[in-house]
């Protein structure tokens, strides 16, 4: 029995929303439901039990196995990691699945897939075990567009099972049958202006499998994008796109999920929509202008959201602890600044609390979604449309000179500049590095790394100074520009912001130094 090739595995493409229950019947009722609808719904009772060896093996290979009980009716599947996608959201993943007669897992059948081999090996070591299990109840509509593309779309509620611990189920599936995907955006665009949904990245196996290992999920940081050095302008831009979103999605799950108990989600879900803005920029070059407008004007609307509390968690966390204990230590704990200071540390507080909620409330709402969903389409849209065009590695090259000459020419002096001249050379550097992570790939690695390593320590020490010309204007309006504590934040910055002088000469001369990749010599 000889197992299958990967490249001619049958692939399995949807896309996820999570729904609040409540709003259950009013998708069931929804007129893109209806007008869609080519049939009754069906409603099934699904019980599914993954199982896996006690290390995990499959699981760290990205496969998943189940078997699924749907009335009395057993399924078994093999699914695959996602393979590469023109759009984020919409997610494609090699699957097999067989009729078998009962809850355990036919063996004979795996040795019939790509993973024929690590299932063998997996099997060497003992019988595989059931991690987890979800228990739902799933009810469907087959769907028909005007373009003759064909779906269905499933709304999911239940619950999954690992051990002693239980997470709930409540999740709208959109799955192409046959024809176009950009049907099921669309659709799921219409679905979020009316119902609340929100982006769901993860599948039922990587929900299961966090809930058995107990362990928490981290926030989900920058990565380099995987481009192939032959590819074009418009395919690297799609791909950064969709890297951009991964971030962003992963961190407003995480937000959404776990709220505001780590700093973090915000941070990395802040850096995710800044570089998808950078991106954007470059975007422009290659896309419809009038697109790409709308999508910059939705990150600029999510900076604005997300923006306060960060700045609030740096000030609360670490700014003002660090200002207080200095300022005290020159002043004494007991004396009416140190009270001062204590009382604005109680305002603040309050208003980071503020800041958080109108946070959670972006991530939470019609808009943010549908942002994503839309620029989720565009890089779609640009992929597709991709023909010959400009090699990605000679238009990363442009791009690059670019950002680079224009950190020349604000960097001059800059251990002596002043605030603004620091704030342009800090956002300058900014976009410079996700230019660099953008393209990266397209280089070789040896000749990039030490240009982004004196890139990233450079923005490292400005951002530092960052926060500390940022505290007195927070520190203001908490406290009134007058107020004793505020005019001693403002002090304080100062002296911070003179101490980078030398550190920040230091960096620039490294970065100066440094050969920029992208040139040949």
């Amino acid at each position: 029995m000889q197992p299958a090739d990967l490249r001619s595995a049958p692939i399995e493409v949807e896309l996820k929303l999570a729904i609040d229950p409540s709003a259950a019947a009013a998708l069931r009722s929804h007129p893109s439901v209806r007008d869609a609808a080519r049939g009754p719904r069906r409603t099934d009772a699904m019980v599914a039990t993954y199982f896996d060896t006690p290390d995990h093996r499959l699981q760290r290979a990205g496969v998943a196995l189940r078997v699924r009980r749907i009335g009395r009716r057993h399924v078994m599947t093999a699914k695959g990691s996602p393979v590469e996608d023109a759009a984020s959201g919409v997610v494609s993943r090699p699957e097999y699945e067989w009729p078998v007669r009962s809850d355990a897992v036919d063996t004979m059948r795996l040795a019939t897939t790509p993973w024929a081999g690590l299932f063998a090996k997996a099997l060497r070591r003992g019988p595989l075990a059931a991690v987890f299990v979800t228990r739902f109840t799933r009810a469907s509509w087959p769907l028909a567009f005007a373009d003759g593309t064909t779906a269905t779309l499933s709304l999911d509620q239940g619950e999954i099972e690992a051990r002693a611990h239980r997470a709930p189920i409540s999740e709208v599936e959109i799955e192409l049958a046959s024809g176009d995907p950009a049907r099921l955006v669309d659709l799921a665009d219409r679905l979020a202006a009316d119902l609340p949904l929100s982006i769901e990245p993860r599948s039922k196996a990587e929900r299961g499998y966090t809930l058995a290992s107990g362990e928490r999920v981290p926030p989900s940081r920058a990565c380099d994008i995987d481009l192939d050095r032959g590819a074009g302008a418009g395919e690297a831009i799609a791909a950064t796109m969709v890297e951009c979103l991964r971030q962003i999605e992963r961190n407003a799950v995480g937000l959404r999920d776990e709220g505001t108990r780590d700093t973090e989600w915000i941070h990395q879900l802040r850096i995710g929509v800044r570089r998808l803005r950078s991106c954007l920029s470059l975007a422009g070059d290659l896309a419809s202008g009038d697109l790409v407008d709308r999508l910059r004007a939705d990150t600029r609307w999510a900076l604005d959201a997300l923006g306060p509390a960060r700045d609030l968690d740096v000030f609360c966390g670490e700014t003002l602890p660090a200002a207080i204990a200095d300022l005290e230590r020159a002043s004494g704990a007991t004396t009416p600044l140190a009270n001062e200071l204590r009382a604005l540390a109680r305002r603040a507080a309050t208003q980071r609390r503020r800041a958080d909620a109108a946070a959670l409330a972006c991530v939470a709402s019609s808009r943010f979604t549908r942002f994503v969903l839309a620029t989720s389409q565009a890089a779609g849209t640009m992929r597709a449309a991709e023909k010959a065009g400009e090699p990605a590695q000679r238009y990363a090259a442009r791009v690059l000179e670019r950002r680079a000459g224009r950190i020349a020419r604000a960097g001059a002096g800059l251990a002596r500049a002043g605030t603004d001249e620091r704030h342009a050379v800090r956002i300058a550097a900014k976009k410079l590095r996700y230019a660099t992570e953008f393209f990266a790939a397209l280089f070789p690695r040896k000749r990039t790394r030490a240009y982004r390593d004196a890139l990233a320590d450079l923005q490292e020490i400005l951002g530092e100074w960052n926060d500390a010309a940022v505290a007195p204007r927070i520190a203001a309006t908490l406290a009134g520009p007058v107020s004793p504590a505020a005019v001693a934040i403002e002090a304080w910055s100062a002296g911070r912001a003179g101490d980078t002088g030398e550190r920040l000469d230091a960096a620039w001369s490294r970065f100066v130094a440094a050969k920029p990749f992208w040139i040949r010599t």
